[in-house]
This record gives structure tokens, C-alpha cells and sequence, in this order.
């Protein structure tokens, strides 16, 4: 006999043993803290017995929390493979998946999807934008476009794109009374930025480009947050405000002349676009189609053009 098994108390318990804290588990899952607490709570409560041993800097898994992890660890790995073949038959031979975020999908995949469709009439692609917080799945998308540290333990992983850090803005912004000129110019500006990145230190922010470039921003300067990427540079071609450019998001602005450098300080971005599908599958045509495609595309990209005079 199958119990009535508790299965979103006993996922949330597997990722507080797996990421060892309940804030690492709560932001894999996209619940609150709390919510987590919470199914552990009720987990304990109903098997009678304490899992976890809660810490201060974190909390680490009884005995029997120990081997109950692991029992759901491997119990959800056979589910979801077992899923993600069936859902392999079922889903259309000819379309493939792809799970993006939105900003990368609007700004640099979509303007090019029709040269694959053009070239693979055979062939059909299904995006699905997510927020790339909760971990890849095969069961729901063919292939990830991930944006980060490229740490993707459970999958296979290939760079896609790295990206440069940039002011960018609209032409409009040189003919204003204040042009921008000097660092100091953006006194007169708000600084746009996006507000979800989630990497700490290593966040591509205003601050993070100043101190690599070695400049310092105007004391008190505005700023304006977006909730996507895709927002903070159509933000910056309607001439709201200055832009951090980041290069694959505005670089067919910045050909197509939306979007001009006002300075020429540049620098590296620590986080890249990351490639991301099962691990150990092996790629079918269509998947190996897609990826060498979207490969070529990055190898194409444009230089970035330089900055105005």
C-alpha cells in the first residue's frame, strides 16, 4: 500500500537538506521562507520525529532526515526521468522547447528565430519565458537559456554568450541642455537599472561597472528600477534615463542606432548565458539543429559599436 504521502512537504525538505538552509531552498522552490518552514514543520509533525537540526548559520539533517533526503532525492530523480521520457514521446517530434528568460528572449532571441525558421522550415519553436530561479527541468523545455555563474551541477552546460557592461542611451539624451559628455553628466540623468538580479557582489550594477572602470558616479544621481531586463533598455530607447548596458540585450539597439555609448568605458561582466539541457541524454537531430544554430548566432554577433564623439 502507498501512503497518502505529504509530496510538497517532503520536496521542500529535500531542498533544505540539498542547498543546507531554508532562504537557499525557498529561492530553488520560488516560495517564501516561511512556506518552507512551514512544510517542514508539518513534515516533522507528522512522521513524529525531529529532521533537521537548526542552526544560526544553517541547518543540517538528523539521521533520519539524512536518509529520508536521500530516499526523496532519488525517488524524485526516477520520477522526473521517467517524466521527461514520456513527455519525450508525446511532444511533438518537430518543435523544440526552449525555457528563457524574458528580457533575453525579447531582446536578442526572438529578432532572430526567424532565420531558424527560415532555414528549418521543418521545424518549430515553442518559448517559454520563466525567471530561471527554479532549476532547469527536462521535463518541461527540450533546452535552458540560463543567465549567470554557469553552475548547473545536475545538467549539461555550455556557454552561449559572455557579456561587456556599458552606458547606453537614447541619441535624443547628446542634444539635451546637459549632453553627456563626463561621468559627472549623468548628475542630470536617472540611471536605469533592472531589479531582480540575484547574484550579490557579482550583480552587473551602475556601482559594480564604476568601480571596474575605475570612475565614480555623481553623488545623489536618480535611478529607476525595472522588473525585467527587456524594460530597463526600451526604458533607455524612449529616453527615460541612462541604461547599463548589457551587450547581447542592446546590441541590435546599439547597430540599429536606438541606442548609442555615450562614454567609452567598457568592461567585462561577470555572469555569461548559459546552455542548459538533461544531463547524460543524448541530443536528438532537431536538438543538435538548434544548437548549432543558436551558436552560430553568437559567434555572429556584431561588434559593439564604439561610443559617440
Amino acid at each position: 500500500m502507498i501512503l497518502n504521502l505529504p509530496f510538497s512537504a517532503l520536496r521542500a525538505f529535500e531542498a533544505v537538506v540539498r542547498q543546507g538552509g531554508f532562504s537557499a531552498a525557498a529561492d530553488e522552490l520560488g516560495v517564501s521562507q516561511s512556506a518552507i518552514s512551514q512544510h517542514v514543520k508539518a513534515l516533522e509533525e507528522w512522521l513524529g520525529q525531529d529532521l533537521l537540526v537548526r542552526g544560526a548559520r544553517g541547518s543540517s539533517p538528523t539521521r533520519e532526515g539524512e536518509e529520508l533526503a536521500q530516499a526523496i532525492a532519488a525517488g524524485l530523480g526516477r520520477i522526473s526521468d521517467v517524466c521527461a521520457r514520456l513527455r519525450d514521446r508525446t511532444r511533438a517530434d518537430k518543435t523544440i522547447v526552449i525555457s528563457c528568460l524574458p528580457g533575453f528572449a525579447f531582446t536578442w532571441l526572438f529578432p532572430r528565430l526567424l532565420r531558424f525558421d527560415l532555414a528549418h522550415p521543418d521545424l518549430s519553436i515553442s518559448v517559454a519565458t520563466d525567471t530561471g530561479q527554479v532549476p532547469f527541468s527536462a521535463v518541461d523545455a527540450d533546452i535552458g537559456i540560463r543567465y549567470g555563474l554557469g553552475q548547473h551541477p545536475d545538467a549539461e552546460v555550455d556557454l552561449l554568450l559572455n557579456e561587456r557592461l556599458f552606458p547606453v542611451c537614447a541619441p535624443a539624451l547628446l542634444s539635451r541642455p546637459h549632453p553627456l559628455r563626463r561621468i559627472e553628466d549623468l548628475a542630470h540623468y536617472t540611471l536605469l537599472e533592472n531589479e531582480t538580479l540575484t547574484f550579490g557582489d557579482k550583480n552587473p550594477t551602475w556601482s559594480y561597472w564604476a568601480a571596474r572602470v575605475g570612475v565614480s558616479l555623481p553623488a545623489g544621481a536618480r535611478s529607476r528600477r525595472f522588473g525585467q531586463a527587456n524594460m530597463v533598455t526600451q526604458a533607455a530607447i524612449e529616453g527615460v534615463g541612462v541604461a547599463l548596458g548589457r551587450e547581447p540585450l542592446v546590441i541590435d539597439a546599439l547597430c540599429d542606432g536606438r541606442l548609442v555609448r555615450p562614454f567609452p568605458q567598457i568592461t567585462d561582466s561577470p555572469l555569461s548565458y548559459w546552455l542548459v539541457r538533461r544531463k547524460g541524454g543524448d541530443d536528438s537531430p532537431k536538438i543538435r539543429e538548434f544548437l548549432a544554430w543558436i551558436k552560430s548566432e553568437a559567434e555572429t554577433q556584431p561588434e559593439i559599436p564604439g561610443p559617440v564623439s
